[in-house]
Formats: structure tokens, sequence, C-alpha cells
């Protein structure tokens, strides 16, 4: 047997790795689940942030050796607050606590998530809601999946009836980016039914891929928050550009992923 064909069949193919990557979040949801209850409280910064730190460490210590198992090669992002492009090959892009802050004030808006990426495009991910058990998983070619039922976007085409979201990318962003939001808000109570305001990015993302929102757009914006909800949402049959309907990259300045219908109409208002 060459050793080519030995590699081939030792390496799991990308379908064999969403559904581990799936256990891996559910197990590293299970143990954030357990710490899951009552507000952390805080006085400093500084509390606040070891108190976010020990959420991320208990879900790493469970994906990390999962997933390195995986993809043995693969680098590691370590910050998801990065953005930008990644050097070449795989890489693993992992929120181990996706909406912490909503985990330590004892909101249930908070997931884990762990996306592949090859060469700056999502391959595969899997996103896991603990506090209700569900696990979206998308892979490139082969659609959008809650818990291995199909998901598909709105068929909405009037924004003025359209459900849309936004969400604040990080604490302390700059002047230009805050005044930028809340003008980008404006514009949306004027032409939509209703604006949704919360964090994380990603849950509002699992939204539109479900069909139960129609568009969600964020300026700024880290690969962690915003790769696993783009693959969703375009296995789901959604469209994803940035708010001037440009392609997206990780580069990009600004997102937008809406139900077809509705994309164009939510480019114009956001380019007002």
């Amino acid at each position: 047997m060459s050793e080519t064909l030995r590699t081939t069949d030792v390496a799991a193919s990308d379908a064999d790795v969403l559904g581990q990557s799936a256990t891996a979040v559910r197990a590293a949801g299970s143990a954030l689940r357990e710490r899951f209850g009552e507000v952390v409280r805080h006085q400093t910064r500084e509390e606040l942030m070891r108190a976010l730190a020990a959420n991320d460490d208990t879900a790493l210590a469970i994906l990390r050796p999962r997933l390195t198992r995986l993809r043995p090669d693969a680098g590691w992002v370590e910050d998801e607050l990065d953005g930008g492009a990644l050097p070449p090959g795989e890489w693993w892009v992992v929120d181990p606590a996706e909406g912490n802050v909503n985990h330590l004030h004892a909101l249930p808006e908070w997931a884990v998530t762990a996306t592949l990426v090859r060469d700056n495009q999502p391959v595969l991910t899997a996103v896991h809601l603990p506090l209700t058990g569900e696990t979206y998983t998308a892979l490139t070619g082969a659609g959008a999946h809650l818990d291995g039922r199909p998901l598909h976007v709105s068929r909405t085409t009037d924004l003025g009836l359209s459900i849309v979201a936004t969400s604040q990318a990080r604490p302390d962003e700059d002047e230009e980016v805050v005044r930028r939001v809340g003008s980008s808000i404006t514009a949306m109570l004027f032409d939509t039914l209703v604006v949704r305001t919360s964090v994380p990015a990603t849950l509002h993302l699992l939204n539109v891929a479900a069909g139960r929102i129609d568009a969600f757009w964020q300026f700024a914006g880290a690969r962690a928050d915003l790769l696993p909800g783009a693959l969703l949402v375009t296995e789901a049959g959604g469209q994803i550009s940035d708010a001037q309907g440009r392609p997206w990259t990780p580069q990009s300045e600004s997102f937008l992923a809406a139900a077809p219908g509705v994309h164009a109409a939510a480019v114009a208002t956001l380019s007002r």
C-alpha cells in the first residue's frame, strides 16, 4: 500500500470531522452549563476578565485536545477577538464561550463554536447551545442543519415586513464605529418591522439560517463571531456580503447576512 493511500485512509473526511466536532462542542457546552446559573459579581474590569477567562479555560480544556486530534496539522487561533486574514492552510477558529458575558450575567444567549477554516474559507462549523441542547452544523456544499434537520433562510421579499438584527462586535469600539452602528440602527428602524440588538452575533446568524429573522448586520467584528454563522447562512441559501453589497472576507469592515429576497434592500438601507 502506498504512503499516499495510507494517508488518505487515515485522514478523516470533512463530514467525519464535522460529526466529531459537534460531539466536542456538546461536551464543552455541558461543562459550561454546570457553571451557569448565578450572576458572577465583579467590581473591576480585571475581575470581569478573570471570570471570562475561567469559562474559556473550562471549555478549551475539552475542545483543544479533541479538535487537535481531528486535524493535528491545523493551526489554532488563540484570540477569539482577532480579525483579518489567516495564513494559508487549515485553522481551527473556536469560540469556547460565544456570548461569555451573557453567561456571567445569567443570561441564556451563549454558545460554543468550532469552525475549520481552509485557506481562509470556512469548511465546516458546529455551534452548540447548551441551554436548549440544540446543535447547528454546516458543511461546505452539504447544507446547514439543526440536529440533522435542514435549515432554510426566510422567503420574505419585503424589508418592511422583516425582523432584522445587529450586534456589538466588541467592547471599547472606536468612536467612528460606534456612531456608524447607531446610524445604521436608526436607518433600519425606519425601513423594517423590528430591529433586534444584542450579543452575540452567532445566535442572530443561527436565526437567519433558520428563517426566523431576515437579516443581520455588524460593523467590525472578529473571525470567531462571524465565520460560523456565515457558513450556516450560506449553506441555508442566504447571501453574505459587506454592508455595501461587496464580497465579504474576514478583512472587511462590515458584514451583512440576509435572505435573498431582502438582501438588496438591506444594502440600500445600510448604504444611506
